[in-house]
């Protein structure tokens, strides 16, 4: 995870920044498409941290419960990933 680690929190930051910049367009009565563009831009940031942690996840944590003989931890991981995947889809 050290390369993707690096990525994700250089996105999280970006994220951050571009959340910063979003409040002082708002507070300064910026016009509301560049604002919104700014929103697109973090959701994007964030949606990009989001599949690198899943791939991360899915190929360590979940492979190695897959690999295991316990299907209770098999069952707990399979619903960990469901979970996940519909607060993705709210």
């Amino acid at each position: 995870m050290e390369n993707n680690k690096e990525k994700v929190i250089i996105n999280l930051k970006k994220a951050r920044s571009l959340l910063k910049k979003q409040i002082e367009m708002i507070e300064e009565d910026e016009y509301c498409i560049d604002i919104m563009q700014q929103n697109l831009a973090v959701m994007g940031m964030l949606k990009s941290s989001h599949e690198k942690l899943m791939k991360n996840h899915l190929n360590t944590c979940f492979r190695h419960a897959m690999e295991t003989d316990n299907e209770e931890k098999k069952k707990e991981m399979i619903e960990e990933i469901l979970k996940v995947m519909r607060f993705l889809n709210k």
